[in-house]
């Protein structure tokens, strides 16, 4: 893994630093279980972020022993309610093989060919969060503005077309072409899609590509801002824009989610 300004600092702390780090030496069902745990907790601040929109909205996490399978939230259950038990195991062919609810058919269509498409992913989500989707109809990609947008400088896409909600295979392989080997994706007309090679970064370049969108929209409603040269932006995105920096970010969120909400784990 390439060191960032992040992952430096986390190696420089004191005390017990390998607590900073990722573990590695899980079992499968420890490793299954962690997932579920994050994908949980990524509903709950979703929910509390206010990312939530009707029925709109899902998170994926690939399993880690049957990997053409990931869990993800059962089609009509709030965001603030799910909890470890609750979500569902979706083969890639739509079969729910574990859980007894239905799943969101645009969470399959979209999920299932992302996940498909890149091996290397873990953790995908989408929602129609209001920053997101507003950004989203002008058909752009993110400037980068400030030192958190530099996150997505080179790392995210355009999928320029709306036709409907997704529903069809097709349309999920056109978005996950699109995606590319990026972190992100702005769906024109629609919202955000971002991807990570843990549930927990997939949830955090989504928590703050909103926030860019959000900065964006103000800042290019206040006046004409001053945009990062490339070479410095390219610079930062290293620094900031990692796995393991998306990783890192959502730890604090975890831990004050859970122990806020610890029912989460049931």
């Amino acid at each position: 893994m390439v060191d960032t300004a992040i992952e430096d600092a986390a190696k420089l702390a004191g005390g017990n630093a390998a607590s900073l780090f990722p573990r590695t030496d899980r079992t499968v069902d420890e490793e299954r279980l962690h997932r579920k745990q994050n994908l949980a907790a990524a509903f709950r601040l979703f929910s509390r972020f206010g990312f939530d929109e009707g029925v709109a909205g899902h998170i994926t996490a690939r399993d880690p022993e049957l990997t053409d399978h990931f869990w993800v939230n059962p089609f009509g259950t709030h965001f603030g309610h799910i909890r470890v038990s609750d979500l569902l195991l979706v083969r890639h062919d739509g079969e729910i093989v574990h859980g007894d609810r239905p799943v969101n058919a645009a969470a399959f269509a979209i999920h299932s060919q992302v996940h498909a498409a890149r091996p290397d992913v873990i953790g995908a989500a989408h929602s129609h969060s209001v920053y997101g989707k507003t950004w989203s109809t002008l058909g752009r990609l993110l400037d980068p503005i400030t030192q958190d947008a530099c996150a997505f400088y080179d790392d995210h896409a355009l999928f320029d077309d709306y036709s409907g909600v997704v529903l069809d295979l097709e349309e999920g392989k056109r978005i996950a072409h699109a995606l590319g080997d990026r972190k992100a994706a702005i769906l024109r007309n629609h919202g955000l899609l971002t991807v990570g090679q843990s549930v927990e970064e997939a949830a955090w370049w989504f928590i703050t590509m909103e926030r860019s969108c959000q900065a964006q929209l103000m800042a290019e409603a206040a006046g004409h801002p001053v945009l990062i040269d490339d070479e410095m932006a390219a610079l930062t995105r290293g620094q900031v824009g990692s796995h393991f920096a998306g990783w890192f970010s959502f730890q604090p969120l975890f831990a004050k989610i859970t122990r806020e909400q610890p029912d989460l784990f049931d």
